[in-house]
């Protein structure tokens, strides 16, 4: 750092670095995560602390430990950054260590700057960290590293946040890791996904309705806004929600109150609301489809997530940890990724971004059985359906002979509308199952419009009889 420009001190522990910086009015504080055997606080402690003290001052932490629990502590705890030290392994011995030296100046030169332009912004004081899950947001790379930045500023406020992302880049993971690393993680977590609900039953789901609303309501309902009272919602696919149900849920934000059906009284809720979206708003609103006081509303604070082909860094890491989850869940030994195979991964466009990914490695798991994972395997979990299958299947085929010969000798009529029933169940079900309730993709995959998409699953009842995926 000194041969970059700058004038350094050093100290050797937290307990020594804090009555240093107490004395010296610094520009910016580097700080390492472990300080090996020396003292008994951690660099998150300095960071603590420091924050504490001299809220203004830039801290920045700097580790080896890629976890996605010590970026977004980190940041809650007040750090001014989070600096991923590369494994020195991937450069050459002319690059080391200057490459990713320079990238540290850079930032330091970024949060000395921002010393001297303006005050920070306080943080919300530290919450503990959640608990290991089955599913965890991975990734090491840059616009990760940003994302996780945002949860730590944004976990404790009570702000909503709008999460914005393409279709399997993880908004669930986000909205649940600002639920968890909030004041709020003791109270309910209720996700919605309002593209798998009929918008005919979408009002009555999120705010209630009372005894005799509508034919077949004998009893009175909870909405899942007032289920999340003092806890946190999530909405997602919002949207596609209509503009009659925007409406209803703008002045749920504005008033802070919800509405059944046909109640008399307004009922007054504490929640935190988050949202989702994989659909261009602005375009949406400039055609008329979403309502821009709403999108102001609901855009507080926005996360963006990249999708997985701007995140080339992190392929590994997720593929290696779904290789290894999906044995575990399935009772075998553990796969591993052939080197070859890794860069099949690294080649593809994943428009389902991660979604897609965990898909694929599933099936190529089912495939090796335990043994390395090849590129030809993943080519066929990539594209299940071989070119040289017929675009019908033969048991289709048969069926429809069957009811032909059933027509010829009279014992059934109308067998095109009965085949016609019988492809189209099959197709909406297995297309809105994949699509893990949302009608919007399963309509592109289909080439039909979400009001066709919804028509459909309405008129064979797919709603009651597939359960998706929040």
């Amino acid at each position: 750092m000194e041969q970059e420009g700058y004038q350094t001190e050093v100290a050797n522990s937290v307990e020594e670095a804090l009555p240093r910086a107490s004395r010296r009015n610094f520009d910016v504080v580097l700080t390492d995560l472990y300080m090996g055997h020396i003292g008994s606080m951690s660099g998150l402690d300095l960071v603590e602390k420091l924050h504490a003290s001299a809220p203004h001052l830039p801290v920045i932490l700097m580790t080896g430990q890629h976890t996605t629990e010590i970026a977004i502590q980190a940041i809650k705890l007040g750090a001014y950054d989070y600096f991923a030290k590369p494994d020195a392994s991937a450069f050459t011995p002319s690059q080391k260590p200057w490459l990713w030296v320079r990238q540290l100046a850079e930032i330091l030169q970024r949060a000395a700057a921002s010393k001297l332009a303006t005050e920070a912004v306080e943080l919300p004081e530290d919450t503990p960290i959640w608990e290991e899950k089955r599913d965890r947001i991975l990734g090491r790379s840059r616009g990760m590293r940003e994302v996780y930045k945002e949860i730590g500023r944004l976990a404790a406020t009570a702000v909503t946040v709008l999460i914005r992302g393409e279709t399997g880049t993880g908004k669930e993971l986000v909205a649940r890791a600002l639920y968890q690393h909030g004041g709020r993680e003791d109270q309910p977590f209720i996700a919605v996904n309002c593209a798998a609900i009929p918008e005919t039953l979408l009002e009555s789901e999120l705010f209630g309705h009372e005894a005799g609303a509508f034919t077949g309501a004998r009893t009175r309902r909870i909405g899942r806004f007032e289920q999340a009272h003092h806890g946190t919602i999530f909405l997602d696919e919002i949207g596609d929600m209509s503009l009659a149900t925007q409406a209803k849920l703008l002045r749920v934000l504005q008033e802070k109150t919800i509405q059944p059906l046909a109640g008399k009284d307004p009922i007054a809720l504490d929640v935190r609301i988050l949202a989702a979206t994989h659909r261009d708003l602005e375009a949406a609103i400039a055609a008329g489809q979403f309502r821009s006081d709403l999108y102001f509303r609901l855009g507080e604070a926005v996360i963006r997530l990249p999708p997985l082909r701007e995140r080339a860094d992190d392929l590994a890491e997720l593929a290696a940890y779904f290789v290894q989850r999906d044995g575990i869940e399935l009772g075998w030994p553990t796969s591993t990724l052939a080197a070859d195979g890794l860069r099949y991964l690294q080649e593809q466009p994943w428009p389902g971004n991660v979604r897609e990914l965990r898909n694929v490695i599933r099936r190529a798991v089912l495939l090796a059985r335990g043994y390395a994972i090849t590129p030809q395997q993943l080519q066929k979990a990539l594209n299940p359906v071989t070119p040289s299958e017929p675009p019908v299947d033969r048991s289709v085929a048969a069926h429809i002979g069957q009811l032909l010969d059933k027509a010829r000798k009279g014992e059934v009529t109308g067998i095109e509308s009965i085949l016609r029933q019988t492809l189209e169940t099959d197709l909406y079900s297995q297309a809105i199952a994949l699509a893990e309730g949302d009608q919007s993709q399963a309509a592109r995959w289909l080439g039909v419009s979400r009001p066709t998409m919804r028509d459909k699953l309405t008129k064979y009842g797919l709603f009651a009889s597939t359960q998706f995926a929040a």
